[in-house]
């Protein structure tokens, strides 16, 4: 197997990751992401109580910016782990 870049594994995983989490925050905007957590709980057969709070513009541009810097990191520690693994 050929070596992959390391920069470029780590943009896939950001992107991928604030591209969630950029979702998760439209489903909040659009009051959809009870309804949606209630349907996958209800699959894993779990119940209880919890709330989804409202949605707010810089807690959703916090959370996909730091999701993608963490997903960017993830993807340069599993870039190296591949290139460490095939050398």
């Amino acid at each position: 197997m050929n070596k992959v870049s390391i920069n470029k594994v780590g943009l896939v995983f950001g992107g991928a990751f604030a591209i969630c989490h950029a979702v998760w925050s439209l489903l909040v905007l659009a009051s959809l992401a009870k309804p949606f957590l209630d349907f996958i709980l209800g699959l894993h057969f779990l119940s209880f109580d919890y709330s989804v709070d409202s949605f707010s513009f810089g807690t959703a541009g916090l959370l996909v910016v730091v999701t993608a810097v963490i997903g960017y990191v993830v993807g340069c520690v599993v870039g190296w782990l591949w290139n460490l693994g095939h050398k």
